[in-house]
This record gives C-alpha cells, structure tokens and sequence, in this order.
C-alpha cells in the first residue's frame, strides 16, 4: 500500500511541478519514508525517475537523502538543543528539513554553509509560512555558530559513544559488541555509513571477465577484477550500470560481490538438480545457471506471484533456459517435490539485513531487536521442510545477509543438532578466494564476511551436505 501511495504522490508532485530544486525532492522523499515507513531505495529510484533531475542534482539528492538517514539519531542528538519544543512536536516535513540542512552544514565540506540556510528558508516560505521560516533560519544560524562545540564526548559508555558516532540503534551496538567485541563493532558502524561499491557479474556463457573489462575501461569507466568474485567486477565511476552498454544484451549482471560467493560456494555443475528456495529477484539464480552452462533444471521458487517475473525477466535478458519458476511458501516446499529430488539446494533464507544497512540505511532504524526472534522461527521452518529433498550425499547451502549470530552459526547449529543426518561441508574453505580466507571470519563448513573486510555486504555462507546411508 506503501508503495502506491507513494508512485501516487510523486507523479502528483511531478504533475504539479516539475522544478522542484534537488533538496525539495530530498524533502519529499525523508519526509515520505518518515511518515510512512516507505524503503529508501525504492523510494529513491522511482522519485529520480519521475523527476528526471540532471545527473549531479540527482547525486546530490541520493547524497542527501541517503546521509540524513544514515546519519539520523546523531543529528537528532544535536538539533535538540535548538528546537525549543522538541523535534517531535514540529510538522514532519519542517524536522526533515532541519535534518537534510544539518546533514548537509555538518558532514559535507563542499557546500557553502549560507546556501544550505538560504535554500531552506525559501522552502520553508514555499511550503509554509513566515513564523517556520523564521524557525528554520534560527535554528541553522545557531547550528552554524555553535559548530566547534557540536562533538560526541569520548569518555561515555562504549555502547552510547558508538551509537552516537556513527549513528545506529544502541541494542543493535550492544549486540555487535557481545558478539564480535568493541573493536570490530565500531569498525561494523563505520563501514555502513560509507557509500556502497557498484559491482557486476559477467555472464561467462557470453563473454570472458578480461574482455568485459577492457570494454568498461575503453568506455572511460574505473574497472578492475573483483578480489573476493571470480566473475565480478568492481566499477568505481559509471552512475547507473543498468544503462551501460552490454547490460541489456545479458553481458553482465548487477550483483554485489559477497552475494556472488553464494552461487560460487553452492558450486552446481551441468546437469544437475537445484532448487532455490527463496529466488527473487534472481541473482544468485541466474548465476547457478551460468554455472551450469545452462544444462539440468533449477526450480527458483518465491512466496510473492510478482517476483516470480522478475526472475523470469532475469534470466530472459541472460539468454538462460534451464530455470523453472513456481510461487510457494518455501516452509512447505515439501508438498510440491518428492524426497531426494535435488543435487544442490540453495536456502537463501529471509533474514533481518543487517549486513546490507550501507545500500538500506533505513533498515537499521525499522528493525527491533524483538524481530530477529521471530525471524530465526522462520529461517528453521524453512530448512526443516526442505531437508529431505535434498539426495543423500547433496549439498545445501544456507546464506544471509545479516550479521546475526542467532541467525547464521545459530541457526546451523540448531540444525544440525535436531537432524544429525547433516554435516559441514569441510571442502568449503578450498573453495573460497585467498583473500576471503585471511579476512573472512571461517568455522567449520562457514564462513561471514563483514562489511569492513572488502567494502561489499555483509553476508553469512554455510555449506552442508547429507551424509549417505553408508556414511
């Protein structure tokens, strides 16, 4: 409902004008995901579209709208002491335009600080009236002449400190730090506030990974081979690679790096069986079947009827034949295939996100900690069901992209112990790049990459098989 609601206001904006300046399309989208829990990125991508903002106005508002979210509860910590009345108590879009303005007066240098108070105020005034704007030029001109004093102080509790440096939930702060200690908690936050990579994936049945690279190179763009991908390659200038030649012929895929070692753990080989538990949108699909060299059957099967096409869309444009599409709840997969019908069955399981909160900033401020209970009930469901389609001697992969321990090294353990017929897959560190070897966090048939190791998602990869009757 969200979502139409949202198409519905922007095309009425875009109807009613179609100049809004770069930070009034920023306003409409923070005060949007404010008021109606609308998701950033979507959110984001079809206001850009409507809009049709040249290109250094539309990285400004993705700048702007992304860093304000990011950067939320620290900017909320040092606005209220400006606003008399409290945040809280003014009209969502006038706190969404203190926020976007304080974004803009504390963390970016290249703006000058009295055009980020005078564009606000000429907001304020089109959208409300002389007493807000005499609000909003008040508050930024203190914000402005109190900057020096603007600090987080080092000596408070490590949970608080880190929380209000880099800006994320305290239970989540407080779980990172059980988890993985101080250190590595505080290097987690930072790393999500930083601007996400853009990578694509080769389709190695169309081209070689060298050769799609000196094309990208030859087109002016920043491109180098993946570390941690064999068919990935990172892009570091290019804007929108949907829109780069080859994308459309099914050259390449966009796909973060961490999500490719899924399909490359997995490991199918031509001819085989697989099922993809939970499919859409159909990256780590498409990739399985590239693998295949597009020979045998993979079932790619999503709970919404929707994304069904998007992975019928996929693996069209990818010039793939060999995957079948079926909408079902993955917790009863069972009904639908009989006993020991897959080689390779991949659960890449419904999980809190976590670990992608730098391309879904939003994410860390809607997700509670109550939620990752009900999540692990869901995670278990789905791979109690699905356990005995796999043959005996098959392997099964379960991957995440939250850092949860509850929800990746948790999970397989809670599984392996109510069915002893499964085992870590020891083969799995042999199949992982050097690199991830010496970064990556490794237990037996696992392995998590966190978002500082190599800048990509966060992501959890458990590899197991069923043992065979005779062992």
């Amino acid at each position: 409902m969200n979502k139409e609601k949202d198409r519905v206001n922007i095309e009425k904006d875009s109807r009613r004008n179609k100049k809004l300046s770069a930070r009034e399309v920023a306003l409409e989208i923070l005060t949007r995901v404010a008021e109606d829990q609308a998701y950033s990125n979507l959110l984001l991508n079809q206001t850009l579209e409507r809009y049709k903002l040249e290109r250094l106005d539309a990285s400004l508002v993705t700048e702007i709208v992304y860093g304000t979210i990011q950067r939320n509860n620290t900017i909320d910590h040092f606005l209220q002491r400006f606003v008399n009345k409290g945040l809280e108590k003014l009209q969502p879009w006038v706190s969404s335009l203190l926020r976007l303005s304080f974004y803009q007066l504390y963390y970016l240098d290249r703006i000058p600080p009295h055009a980020v108070v005078h564009e606000a105020v000429e907001i304020a005034k089109k959208k409300g009236h002389r007493g807000i704007s005499g609000l909003v030029n008040g508050v930024l001109r203190n914000v402005l002449r109190s900057r020096e004093e603007l600090t987080i102080p080092d000596n408070l509790p490590p949970v608080k400190r880190i929380a209000l440096q880099h800006s994320h939930p305290e239970w989540m702060v407080s779980k990172w730090i059980k988890q993985y200690g101080e250190r590595t908690a505080e290097q987690i936050c930072a790393s999500n506030n930083e601007p996400p990579k853009s990578s694509i994936r080769v389709n190695t049945l169309k081209l070689e990974r060298t050769a799609l690279l000196e094309r990208l190179r030859n087109q002016g763009l920043q491109a180098e081979a993946s570390e941690i991908a064999a068919s990935g390659i990172v892009a570091r200038s290019g804007g929108n690679l949907a829109l780069a030649e080859g994308y459309a012929a099914g050259e390449f895929s966009i796909q973060d790096e961490s999500s490719m070692l899924v399909s490359e753990i997995t490991d199918p080989q031509p001819g085989m069986q697989v099922l993809d538990c939970c499919a859409a949108p159909g990256g780590k699909t498409t990739h399985l079947a590239e693998k295949m060299h597009d020979m045998g059957t993979i079932w790619a099967n999503d709970v919404h009827e929707h994304k069904k096409k998007l992975i019928e869309a996929q693996a069209g444009r990818l010039g793939l034949n060999c995957i079948r599409t079926q909408v079902t709840d993955a917790a009863h997969l069972s009904e639908r295939f009989a006993e020991g019908s897959f080689d390779r069955i991949l659960l890449d399981a419904p999980c809190s996100g976590l670990g992608v909160i730098r391309r879904k900033p939003d994410v860390k401020w809607s997700k509670s900690e109550r939620e990752i209970a009900g999540i692990t009930d869901i995670q278990f469901s789905i791979l109690s069901d699905i356990r005995n389609l796999l043959k005996p001697g098959g392997v099964l992969v379960y991957s995440t992209c939250t850092l949860m321990r509850e929800e990746n090294e948790g999970m397989i353990a809670r599984f392996l112990e109510q069915f002893p017929e499964f085992e870590p897959d020891p083969e799995l560190e042999a199949m992982l790049p050097e690199p991830v070897r010496e970064k990556a966090m490794l237990s037996a048939g696992m392995v998590r990459i966190l978002p500082h190791h190599f800048h990509s998602d966060g992501f959890f990869i458990a590899r197991l098989k069923r043992k065979s009757p005779d062992g």
